[in-house]
């Protein structure tokens, strides 16, 4: 049982990473409208924020943390990463938000130290 835990606290949970990244989109961009001049501050400000609250979880990972904010105006967007990592302790977790005028693609990449 000990190590299940031990397991558990060590572990990259991707449902709660996703919950931190969704919860810092909200608080940061929430219901705002699209604004150009606006983006730089709103990336920065959401990936410093995923990076707080995932520090506080106090798991022995270095996070990367990836945010592009996209107006929605029926362009397309592809995106792609890959990585030589070890599956048993490192993982990722990418979620996409969006409201009415934007959308918003979050990764993040947990490394076991």
């Amino acid at each position: 049982m000990d190590d299940f835990h031990n397991a558990e606290e060590t572990a990259f949970v991707v449902d709660e990473v996703s919950s931190i990244v969704k919860e810092s989109v909200e608080g940061v961009i929430g219901g705002n409208v699209y604004q150009h001049n606006r983006v730089n501050q709103w990336t920065s400000n959401v990936v410093e924020h995923c990076l707080s609250q995932l520090s506080k979880l106090g798991k022995p990972f270095k996070y990367i943390v990836t945010c592009i904010i996209m107006q929605k105006n029926g362009a397309g967007l592809q995106s792609a990463s890959s990585c030589f990592w070890d599956n048993t302790t490192d993982g990722s977790c990418t979620v996409r938000w969006e409201n009415k005028s934007m959308y918003c693609i979050i990764s993040v990449f947990g490394l076991a130290i």
